[in-house]
Order: C-alpha cells, then structure tokens, then sequence
C-alpha cells in the first residue's frame, strides 16, 4: 500500500477542488491510499505515516497561505529535526488570482514550500509540459489553477486545470508506490546535534 496525504487550505472551496482532483488522481493508482487533510487539522503521526505529501495552497500576496505556512513551522520542521521526511516524495499545487496577466507570484509561492519539503530530505515531483492540462495549469514546479481574472473578478478553476493537477496527483503516487521501501538516501550526518534536540523535545 503506497500512503499519499494531501494537506492543503482554502478560503474560496477552489484550492479544496484542486486538493479533490490531486487526491482523486492517487487514488487512480492500485493500491493507494489517500487522506485528504486541511492544514489546521494534518498532525505528524499523519505526516509521519505518510510515503508521499502533496501540499497545497491559495495565493496570498505572492505566498502561500499563512496556515500552510503554520503546517510546515510546526509540522515539516519539527520532523526534519529528526529527519523523519527524507525519502519520502513531495509535490505542490496552488491556486489564485492576481492583477494583470502575469502569474501573481505563483512560482515564488509553490518554489517556498518546495524548499521546505527539499529541506527535509524529500524527493520532489514538478509538473512536465507533457502533463494533460499543462498548457492552463502548468507553472513547471506544480499545478496552479487561475482562479481570477485580470483585474481580479472571481471566474472559479476549470475542468482542464483539475485535470492537470488529477495527473500530478496520480504522477507523484506512482513514484511513491516505486520508491517505497527502498532507502536510496545517504545517511550517517547527525544535524542539529542532541542537545539541540533535546530543546525541542516537548514538540517531537
């Protein structure tokens, strides 16, 4: 059984769409098993238990939401303390608007929770231009559905931007169920040391 979690936040119910077509798209995968979880509610063990961790976020002002950010301080670097990610695989997907036809900072969003799942010692997962729904929903390092217009007027994500994230969710189970198992990661660099673990051991 490959365990794919999904942790994500939404304002508008269009992030938890995407997070419904990334979760849908792992469960394609034979024997996946997939948890879909808001990011106030995910809890380490869930991370823990996990073989891959899609994480995903709504636009704010060129970042992401200050709740996925809350999850990765109290969550992704908690575990990386003890480096409990490393070999697990990671991907991102995000949604949002922004004024004019740019991308409204989306890259410099999905490339800050990127880093935090490379700090951890993930295998991370982008998104080809091969990828059915790219061409609307392709930003490279994940999904990214446009949810406003140019001058910021709500328009929803479409049926092709869900599918570009369906394919990246089915994309980053099928390396997980590949990798699973297989300690392909050097080991043996103790960092931080005991005694800086030990100030951080009520939240371990």
């Amino acid at each position: 059984m490959t365990n794919v979690l999904v942790v994500y936040t939404s304002t508008m119910g269009n992030t938890r769409k995407m997070a419904e077509a990334i979760a849908d798209g792992a469960r394609s995968v034979e024997g996946a098993e997939v948890l879909l979880r808001e990011a106030t509610e995910a809890t380490k063990n869930e991370v823990r238990d996990c073989d891959a961790l899609l994480l995903g976020t709504p636009m704010r002002h060129r970042s992401a939401d200050a709740r996925v950010k809350k999850f990765i301080e109290d969550t992704i670097e908690v575990l990386w303390l003890k480096d409990e990610m490393v070999g697990k695989v990671g991907g991102v997907f995000s949604v949002g608007g922004g004024y004019g036809n740019s991308g409204a900072g989306v890259e410099i969003a999905q490339l800050g929770m990127l880093a935090a799942l490379a700090g951890a010692g993930m295998i991370l997962v982008s998104l080809p231009k091969t990828t059915p729904g790219a061409e609307v929903a392709g930003s490279h390092w994940g999904p990214h559905g446009r949810s406003g217009g140019s001058g910021m007027e709500p328009v929803g994500i479409t049926d092709e931007m869900m599918l570009a994230a369906w394919h990246h969710g089915a994309n980053v189970t099928r390396v997980a169920a590949v990798l699973k198992g297989q300690d392909l990661l050097a080991r043996g660099n103790v960092a931080p040391s005991e005694k800086v673990l030990a100030m951080f051991q009520s939240e371990l």
